[in-house]
């Protein structure tokens, strides 16, 4: 099965960074991109796997998604 590198922040988490404020339930280091490797047949198939790890309406953003192979 292909692996997909994901990079993704949290734009809710950003913004408050940006005004010396803190998220209640996430750290100040997801305002900044993180990398996760999935597993996943298809683009497609990793962005819902991504998502259900990482849910938008959390805040969370993919900012690109790239196969690795």
């Amino acid at each position: 099965m292909p692996i997909f590198e994901i990079t993704v922040f949290n734009k809710k988490v950003r913004e408050m960074v940006e005004n010396g404020q803190h998220h209640k339930q996430y750290t100040d280091d997801w305002a900044d991109f993180r990398y996760v490797e999935i597993s996943a047949d298809s683009e497609e198939q990793a962005r819902r796997k991504i998502n259900g790890r990482y849910p938008p309406e959390n805040g969370f953003v993919i900012d690109s998604i790239a196969r690795m192979d």
